[in-house]
């Protein structure tokens, strides 16, 4: 069976930073772009941080460059994002998402917010 659990979430004061996880079973994620995504409430879903299959290309959306960080570990069939210097605008659900490589460019995956698989989310909540 597929899926993908992303874990990490949690409350987080302004300033910090959280890693979360997303671990794949019943999919080599070797053969598949990756993706980030969020949704905060009464708000679309965003791409934040998408990664090709051998992390060759990336995409990171101008709302968390220079401090969220997409990395994926093929050898342990695992997504990452370092969320660092975290604001409240980030409080929102996060996903990870899997997409066949080669499909689309990860530019497109992230835009178009369009991939094949879907984990169940982590929530963040930035707050003092």
């Amino acid at each position: 069976q597929l899926q993908l659990v992303e874990s990490g979430g949690g409350l987080v004061q302004p300033g910090g930073s959280l890693r979360l996880s997303c671990a794949a079973s019943g999919i080599n994620l070797r053969y598949y772009d990756v993706g980030w995504f969020r949704q905060a409430p009464g708000k679309e879903r965003e791409g934040i941080s998408c990664i090709s299959s051998r992390s060759e290309n990336r995409y990171t959306a101008g709302s968390v460059s220079g401090r969220f960080t997409g990395s994926r570990d093929n050898g342990k069939n695992t997504v990452y994002l370092q969320m660092n210097n975290l604001k409240p605008e980030d409080t929102a659900v996060y996903y990870c998402a899997a997409n066949s490589k080669g499909d689309r460019t990860v530019q497109s995956m992230c835009v178009s917010k369009v991939a094949g698989y879907w984990g169940q989310g982590t929530q963040v909540t930035v707050s003092s």
